[in-house]
């Protein structure tokens, strides 16, 4: 059976820096009957494990580590024996949220992981991070952008271990040579397509976000 991509909605918070904001994430669940991996374990692992529905989850992989995307990440982990994998540039960020239980397994650009008989592929594009990663599913048309890009423009870099620059450069060189029929799931909010973003970069570089 082919790989499916699921959505699961998850509500909780977002800290850092001082100020806590409300927030809704995207968890992404992507496999067939039998297997899968967890894209971004955020607020709420028993919802987490209720959506798996007793599959074998392979991998819990984090696009950062922003305490919203990762804050259910060690619970989801001990309730399914599956490995936490996160870029290791974002372990101060995972550090401010598990200080005392570190990720798994490291993300690298370039890795593939694979599940369900279809390959995701690790693209490191940080700037909301500086351990932020994308998976690329070329089988699915897809990529799980984390927070770098989403419907409208590139996610926020006003805050610690963010830069606008960088952000910029990993959307334009990472995201937007993709497909542009490739379909952008991204962890918060409604999906897109890069063929949709791409001709709003210019004026997201003079807004200077």
């Amino acid at each position: 059976m082919a790989a499916r991509v699921e959505q699961l909605v998850t509500s909780g918070t977002f800290s850092l820096d001082g100020g806590t904001w409300d927030v809704d994430n995207n968890v992404w669940i992507v496999g067939d009957d039998s297997e899968a991996i967890v894209v971004d374990a955020a607020h709420d692992a028993d919802a987490i494990v209720a959506a798996l529905g007793g599959r074998a989850l392979r991998a819990v992989v984090c696009t950062h580590a922003h305490d919203d995307h990762v804050n259910a990440a060690p619970a989801l982990a001990a309730a399914t024996g599956a490995p936490v994998l996160l870029h290791p540039d974002d372990l101060p960020l995972w550090k401010l949220t598990h200080p005392d239980r570190l990720p798994d397994g490291e993300l690298s650009d370039g890795q593939t992981l694979s599940v369900a008989g279809t390959e995701l592929t690790v693209l490191h594009t940080p700037g909301h991070a500086p351990g932020a990663v994308s998976l690329y599913a070329p089988a699915l048309g897809t990529v799980f952008t984390g927070d770098t890009l989403f419907a409208g423009g590139p996610g926020a870099t006003g805050r610690s271990f963010s830069h606008f620059p960088t952000i910029i450069d990993s959307i334009r060189d990472r995201l937007l040579s993709l497909p542009p029929e490739t379909v952008v799931r991204t962890g918060h909010g409604e999906s897109t397509t890069i063929g949709a973003e791409a001709p709003a970069l210019d004026e997201w570089v003079k807004r200077g976000h």
